[in-house]
């Protein structure tokens, strides 16, 4: 449906060309922009009802579990079974700090929510076969969980935005019984949040469409290629401003696995598209100050660089 009106938008009122660059990248912003908002706006005023039903106390137990590391492997299996986009986890990344949840556990949620879902699991599975879908989600995993360990042992919480602390304070205990002021509360948190957010989700998703239509289609594989020692590094830097969840990259992964490029490379771009996106980047850029947002993306782009070399080197 959406994809429908955005093509009829692109193509037929204003008459641009399918498949010219203009039209590519017009098209993929009037898409991704209803998209993005939709799933924001969805997932903020659930997040919102369920944190009106529920202590925070009672998530911070569920995933600040006492036995060191283990909150970082609940977050982190529990991203699996929430297969949002990294702009749709970013509210309940927001949501799990103000209600208290330690910063590195929360870390392996953000990671682990876009980079490993079912969806991505299956169809690897069926183009790839089961040993490349197990790779898949058990380096997600771990990516995911060193990732939030290394945050959680470097103790940034001071690099989180100050109202986000206030907003905790403010809402400590916040329990709605009434249904009907549970849907009132929701709504004003959704409108006050998308305020806040949502100058920087068009940025980013204006930046992912000039790329999607302006960057050859050839690129990646030119300067990623097997003859090259940076490979994995360059498919890394590469991957970060091409938005998309971790479905939608998997017809892009087939391409380029069948362009000549190595396995390893290619579970490294994908993992940067769908963990290092840009509109996650300018979404966290509100919530996080600039060392523990670039503390976060480096500590990711290194660990999935080095899943890259691992798995060039034994497949």
């Amino acid at each position: 449906m959406l994809k429908q009106a955005a093509d009829y938008l692109t193509f037929d009122l204003l008459g641009l060309v399918p498949g010219s660059r203009g039209g590519e990248a017009l098209n993929f912003f009037l898409y991704d922009t209803v998209k993005i908002f939709f799933l924001l706006t969805s997932i903020i005023f659930v997040v919102a009802v369920i944190r009106s039903s529920f202590p925070p106390e009672k998530t911070k137990r569920m995933l600040a579990h006492k036995r060191e590391y283990v909150g970082n492997v609940l977050a982190a299996l529990l991203g699996i079974v929430t297969p949002f986009c990294s702009c749709s986890a970013v509210p309940l990344f927001i949501g799990f700090v103000e209600s208290g949840v330690p910063l590195g556990v929360t870390f392996s949620f953000l990671v682990s929510s876009p980079m490993v879902n079912e969806v991505a699991l299956i169809m690897l599975w069926g183009l790839f076969g089961w040993k490349i879908a197990a790779i898949y989600i058990g380096t997600g995993l771990v990516v995911a969980i060193v990732a939030g360990i290394i945050i959680g042992k470097l103790k940034m919480e001071r690099y989180v935005q100050d109202y986000v602390w206030q907003m905790q304070v403010g809402q400590a205990d916040l329990v709605i019984p009434d249904f009907r002021g549970k849907l009132d509360y929701a709504r004003e948190y959704t409108l006050g949040l998308l305020k806040k957010i949502w100058p920087y989700v068009i940025v980013g998703i204006g930046l992912g469409a000039f790329i999607h239509g302006y960057v050859p289609a050839d690129f990646l594989a030119r300067w990623a290629g097997r003859d090259n020692p940076f490979a994995v590094p360059v498919a890394v830097a590469l991957g970060v401003p091409l938005y998309s969840n971790a479905a939608g990259v998997i017809p892009i992964v087939h391409a380029l696995m069948e362009k000549g490029m190595a396995m390893g490379t290619v579970l490294a771009f994908m993992m940067a598209v769908t963990a290092l996106s840009l509109p996650e980047a300018v979404i966290l850029s509100n919530v996080l100050k600039r060392p523990l947002l670039a503390t976060f993306f480096g500590i990711v782009a290194v660990a999935i660089t080095i899943v890259g070399y691992l798995f060039n080197a034994i497949l």
